[in-house]
């Protein structure tokens, strides 16, 4: 696909998107990467890296390995990513310190719009695709409800984390930093980007080159030969997840409850995250 400088910028863009939402836990970068229509191309883009294209780059022929990798569209994400990431860490956190109801909102609103027009992509509703609809949605459900984990802090259990964090990070509706925080690594990561610790990142990064590559393989081969059935989970897993953004919280048991305050300010979020994926779902309509 041919791309202008200008589509770049775009891309860019919407990697900053998804990094922001990788850094919240309950929100999933891939669910940003649906929102803006490129999930699909990401995916086959990261399959791309496997033992016939590392060939290409060992052997010298680095412009046919960046070819065959979709090199300038992954550049473009990642650096957008990354960015996000590294700048937005302490913002994220600290709103969601000091403000969490209306950051919660804005995910919750965003979340539901996106469930869906992320359905609205099954082409066939029928007893397979409702009965996983239904299935996606009890896994998020649970993963939602279940207790973060106390584990070590040894770099090979850092380069687990990597793995599976990435895998939920590039499924809409499963968030890769809600894993972490399963897994009791969520602030031990975040502490580890905020002080740049090299070794640390550098082991979370390996876990994750290793999980995302592996992963996206069966996630492709599912949208292929299994499409509606394999959106309809996606989606499913989105309507779970409502669970862990809905913004009202018991501050003790950190259990749901109904709005108690910033209610007027919270609906108003909630609105302006639909808005904001039917705005960009109808320019994507258009394009």
């Amino acid at each position: 696909m041919k791309r202008t400088i200008k589509d770049y910028m775009v891309l860019l863009l919407k990697g900053i998107g998804m990094g922001a939402a990788d850094v919240v836990p309950g929100v999933s970068g891939g669910t940003i990467a649906f929102i803006v229509g490129i999930y699909e191309e990401l995916i086959e883009s990261i399959k791309s890296i496997n033992g016939a294209s590392l060939k290409l780059f060992f052997t010298g022929k680095w412009a046919a390995f960046w070819k065959a990798v979709n090199g300038n569209f992954l550049l473009a994400l990642v650096t957008g990513i990354a960015i996000s990431i590294f700048s937005l860490a302490k913002l994220i956190t600290w709103l969601l310190e000091t403000h969490p109801i209306l950051v919660w909102s804005f995910f919750f609103g965003l979340v539901l719009a996106s469930t869906w027009f992320v359905s609205k992509d099954i082409r066939k509703w029928d007893w397979k695709t409702i009965l996983c609809f239904l299935i996606g949605a009890a896994i998020a459900l649970f993963i939602t409800i279940a207790t973060p984990a106390e584990t070590p802090n040894g770099l090979w259990f850092i380069f687990f984390s990597g793995a599976i964090a990435i895998c939920a990070m590039i499924l809409p509706g499963i968030s890769g930093s809600f894993i972490l925080v399963l897994l009791g690594k969520y602030y031990y990561i975040m502490d580890a980007v905020k002080s740049f610790n090299i070794p640390v990142m550098l082991v979370f990064i390996c876990g994750a080159v290793i999980g995302i590559t592996s992963f996206a393989r069966v996630l492709s081969y599912t949208l292929r030969r299994f499409h509606d059935v394999t959106i309809a989970v996606l989606a499913g897993f989105m309507l779970g997840s409502l669970n862990k953004v809905w913004p009202w919280k018991d501050q003790l048991t950190e259990s749901n409850i109904l709005p108690n305050d910033y209610i007027w300010q919270g609906v108003a979020l909630m609105v302006i995250g639909f808005l904001l994926v039917y705005v960009l779902e109808r320019l994507s309509g258009k394009k």
